[in-house]
């Protein structure tokens, strides 16, 4: 749809003759055209984009020379997203200082967020550099969208880090985040409450990096795998000790060792993840428990009689017929029938439903 509206716009623009020779009757001549990639995330590095743009395997190139000197077919290329191009205009057209009057010293100007999750308001805001991780949960994103308290905040897309509530007086800037383990990215934000395991997010965003990893470099193709079979082994319930230690000394392994910034950044989940919320890690490898009552071979759910008031709306969302009972009579689960996929969990609003660690020998 983005692509289409594209399209759109860019006709719309030469019809109007801001767009093709000698626009608005000048003798000045600029036109845009639009290329459709690969649609792999390694495109987002910039000798990768350069390489799909080409018509080449998009796997990125070591530098230098660098882009400027020497990008596509060979010509200097200048390389930067929508959202910088878009600032250009107001630069010229306001000045450079008073551009710089808005965000920090030095991350200036704005930042468009994806702000998604466990919060009451989601979408895409605008916010000057500088600004708290508290005031756009709180303030924007009006708190929490449920009954459970937020827990953390990952900035940044898939490669970006997890950073816990109590540091949420971090400002939005580069070095800030950076510090803290994570990085602005793409500009997603992703809050979290008490009901999201952190193991489980980790599994999660390593998957779809190393999916996505071009395979170039070894560190990459091989260390991000073998770093998401020790996250598979630990949320079974098989996980040991000494997987926490390696599966550090792996992220950082993968930092270092990689070619591009796919590589590089991969490991942020994991590394802030066990730098805020080891905890939660040690819950599931020494108690063999998930706190969040989130992955599924560690849990068991039951109903609680006296807080049940037999709504029926966990009946109503239950795929495989596991809960039953009259109304305003407290139901009973199956535990046969279960497949624990939390719908009942989440929907109750008596706190009905309980998740139980299951105890794996």
């Amino acid at each position: 749809m983005a692509i289409k509206h594209l399209y759109i716009a860019l006709d719309q623009a030469r019809k109007f003759g801001l767009l093709g020779m000698n626009i608005l009757g000048t003798d000045f001549s600029f036109d845009i055209r639009l290329i459709e990639g690969a649609g792999a995330f390694v495109c987002g590095e910039e000798t990768a984009m350069i390489q799909s743009i080409e018509g080449r395997r998009s796997v990125p190139v070591a530098r230098p020379p660098y882009p400027v000197e020497k990008g596509i077919n060979g010509s200097p290329t200048a390389i930067n997203n929508v959202e910088t191009w878009a600032n250009i205009p107001i630069i010229i057209r306001e000045g450079a200082k008073k551009f710089a009057k808005v965000g920090t010293k030095k991350s200036t100007g704005t930042k468009i967020f994806s702000l998604v999750g466990k919060i009451k308001n989601t979408g895409l805001v605008e916010v000057p550099m500088g600004i708290t991780l508290k005031e756009i949960v709180e303030v924007i994103g009006g708190g929490p969208s449920g009954r459970a308290n937020i827990k953390a905040i990952q900035t940044g897309g898939p490669s970006g880090g997890c950073i816990p509530v109590d540091k949420f007086d971090l400002t939005i800037d580069y070095e800030s985040l950076s510090e803290a383990g994570s990085m602005m990215g793409s500009g997603g934000l992703i809050v979290m409450d008490d009901h999201t395991c952190m193991v489980d997010v980790v599994r999660f965003f390593l998957l779809f990096t190393s999916q996505e990893s071009c395979g170039k470099c070894t560190p990459c193709r091989i260390g991000t795998r073998q770093m998401l079979e020790i996250l598979n082994k630990i949320i079974k319930g098989n996980g040991e000790p000494d997987d926490l230690r390696k599966l550090e000394e792996l992220a950082h392994t993968v930092k270092k060792g990689s070619l591009c910034g796919l590589g590089q950044t991969a490991p942020n989940p994991v590394l802030t993840a066990l730098r805020y919320f080891r905890e939660e890690f040690e819950n599931h490898v020494i108690e063999k428990r998930c706190p969040a009552t989130v992955c599924r071979d560690l849990v068991e759910y039951r109903v609680i009689p006296v807080k049940c008031t037999g709504c029926q709306r966990c009946v109503s969302v239950c795929p495989t017929g596991a809960i039953e009972g009259p109304r305003a009579k407290p139901h009973n689960l199956d535990p046969e029938k279960c497949i624990k996929c939390r719908a009942c969990y989440e929907i109750c609003r008596f706190d009905a439903i309980a998740g139980d660690a299951i105890v794996i020998e």
